[in-house]
This record gives C-alpha cells, structure tokens and sequence, in this order.
C-alpha cells in the first residue's frame, strides 16, 4: 500500500472506480511498454487479432468491431499494409470501401503481439493467482456487458 505522498484519499481506496481507474492506467503503461519493445502498437494488435478471429472486413467495420476511431483505423492499416501484414482491396460489392484481409505476415505478428500481451497479463496481475485472475476477469466481463447495452 502506498504511503505519504504517494497514497491517494483513504476515502477513494476502497471505490472499485477508483481502483479500476488506477489499475487501467498502469495497464496502459505495461502493455505499451511490450509493445514498443516488439515495434508495434496497440491498435495493431487489436486490428490483427479482429481480422485473424473474423475474417477480411471493411475499415468501417474493422473500427466497431475494435472500438478503434475511423481516422485512427485508417493510420493503423496504412502502417499494417507498409509491413505487409495486411491488403487492401477495393470491395467488389461497393467500390467506394476498402476490404482489409490479414497476410501470412500478418498473421505471424498477430501470434507474436499476442505473446507480448500475455506477458503484460502475467506482470499486472503477478499477485493474483489463476482462480483469481478468472474471477476478476468474469466480474469485469459482467460489469462491461453491462454499461454496452
């Protein structure tokens, strides 16, 4: 527990919003961290794991699908193409939208992106054991499910 300067309000400490708040922001920082160590970011990971879990989809959809801001999308696939991890291909049914497909390349990334993310898991939730990490993660689950609909 945090002491002197470094201890927020007593009165916030036992807020679950304020500890899911504070525990957010130091997933942030790790998960980042094991991403720029593999040269990547976030929104690639995401962009990948979508597209190697549902198939090729047009940006608009790629963007729902990954909670991803249309601008944002069109950046990290303009990137993802440069490395040829994903193509980009005009959509037969309306030739005004972009189909996205995933490359061999990109699926080889999705596979190490998704290695760094375990290890950002593993170092975040280090004091939790297995049942526990299943139980928070359940209970985020519900309270997430929740406050979509």
């Amino acid at each position: 527990m945090a002491t002197g300067e470094e201890a927020g309000p007593s009165e916030l400490s036992g807020m679950p919003s304020w500890l899911l708040t504070q525990s957010a922001l130091h997933a942030q920082r790790i998960v980042a961290e094991r991403f720029a160590a593999g040269n990547a970011r976030g929104y690639h990971y995401r962009l990948l794991a979508t597209l190697s879990e549902y198939g090729p989809a047009s940006q608009a959809s790629l963007g729902r699908r990954t909670g991803i801001d249309r601008s944002d999308v069109v950046a990290a696939i303009n990137e993802l193409a440069d490395l040829g991890y994903v193509v980009r291909s005009p959509d037969p049914a309306d030739g005004r939208r972009n189909i996205i497909t995933l490359t061999p390349a990109g699926e080889q990334q999705r596979e190490r992106l998704e290695t760094l993310v375990r290890a950002a898991q593993d170092e975040l939730f280090a004091p939790l054991t297995p049942s526990e990490r299943d139980q928070l993660t359940t209970l985020l689950t519900k309270v997430l499910r929740h406050h979509q609909h």
